[in-house]
């Protein structure tokens, strides 16, 4: 609860701070605020110390998200390369699930050599390492019609600026939705172990058969690009296949059933990608990490709702009817989908002309 309430009340204000002053410099700092909590969980292992790391894990969670994606995709547009996001995007997401996979590959060899000491010095040490990433991204000086106030009135004006382009463009706040939810539903891979523990799996074998969800989302990762310029419909028949997916494993009685949950995290995944993506090409306003930070906020609602949706369902049910029954809000989203999803058509390189760019050559001598 102390992560979760942390999360959701910074959420939408720290995407107007990104907005407002240097992403690079905030992804930096958030990533060192990681670090400082993980050491705090290792040296003061006591309750009020892993309050204080999941406070500070909250406010690493709430002001990276949105504030890395609008500075890729920002440093995209300075180049003239928005295009290039979904690919950009995709294979860092590959690499972030690889990565997770080889971590929890090394955990168990790592404690059983260095107990908690040495997991919680990697893990700080990683932490500190994105943070030099962080510093050492690009940062092309953005130009808006928020350049004329700074201090508290610069960061005031953004947050209005970006809560007011998802309240009057229909199209953005469509896109914000369907961003929200494709994850939010996705959350059901929470339950993953649970689920299959009771489809059969014994417990030691439980760890591999989870390998198979995260290797198929990697490798969709990895391809998401060729789905980039996918029709709404397209996009939206994905997700009615990921719920017939997600309801034939849950159902399936057998741990083979996670062939199809795979395939279902497969198209989910492909679907995060490209909502986010299409969230992106519609954003006009100058306040970029605000609009995508109030779709991160989104996305824990829905998130919150599933996670509520086990906790009251296991009073009645089991595990394997509960995870069934999600394929019918995701048949719901599908339905949505192909009704609100932006086309691909709308990909134009919007931040090289309106209020939200960045200061290219063009845009500083219109004879250039």
């Amino acid at each position: 609860m102390i992560w979760s309430v942390t999360t959701f009340t910074l959420e939408i204000p720290s995407g107007a701070w990104a907005d407002a002053f240097s992403r690079r410099r905030l992804l930096a700092l958030s990533a060192l605020l990681r670090a400082v909590g993980f050491a705090t969980w290792v040296l003061w292992p006591t309750y009020a110390g892993f309050a204080i790391g999941f406070v500070l894990w909250g406010i690493n969670s709430a002001t990276s998200s949105g504030t890395q994606q609008a500075l890729v995709y920002d440093e995209l547009a300075a180049v003239g390369a928005t295009k290039r996001y979904v690919a950009v995007i995709g294979r860092a997401e590959t690499v972030a699930l690889v990565s997770m996979m080889v971590a929890g590959g090394l955990a168990a060899p790592a404690y059983a050599v260095g107990g908690y000491g040495l997991l919680g010095a990697a893990s700080v040490a990683v932490c500190l390492g994105t943070s030099a990433v962080a510093l050492s991204f690009p940062e092309t000086p953005r130009v808006n019609e928020l350049d004329g106030s700074s201090g508290l009135r610069r960061y005031v004006a953004s947050l209005r600026a970006g809560l007011a382009e998802v309240r009057r463009d229909r199209r953005v706040w469509h896109a914000v939705l369907i961003a929200s939810a494709v994850p939010g539903l996705a959350a059901v891979d929470e339950y993953l172990p649970l689920l299959t523990r009771a489809l059969g799996a014994s417990t030691v074998a439980v760890p591999l058969w989870l390998l198979l969800p995260t290797a198929a989302m990697a490798v969709a990762s990895a391809f998401a690009e060729r789905f980039g310029a996918a029709a709404p419909s397209r996009v939206a028949g994905g997700l009615a296949l990921a719920a017939l997916l997600l309801a034939a494993g849950t159902l399936s009685g057998h741990p083979a059933g996670l062939v199809p949950l795979a395939g279902c995290f497969a198209v989910l995944q492909i679907a995060m990608v490209l909502a986010e993506a299409r969230m992106q090409q519609v954003i006009t306003g100058p306040s970029r990490a605000t609009v995508l930070s109030v779709g991160g906020f989104g996305a824990e609602v829905f998130a919150v709702t599933v996670y509520a949706w086990f906790a009251l369902g296991f009073t009645w049910f089991e595990v394997v009817p509960l995870a069934a029954a999600l394929a019918v809000p995701m048949l719901l989203l599908a339905v949505l989908t192909g009704r609100w999803l932006p086309p691909a058509a709308d990909a134009h390189d919007r931040a090289d002309h309106e209020p939200g760019g960045v200061d290219t050559p063009s845009r500083r001598n219109p004879s250039s």
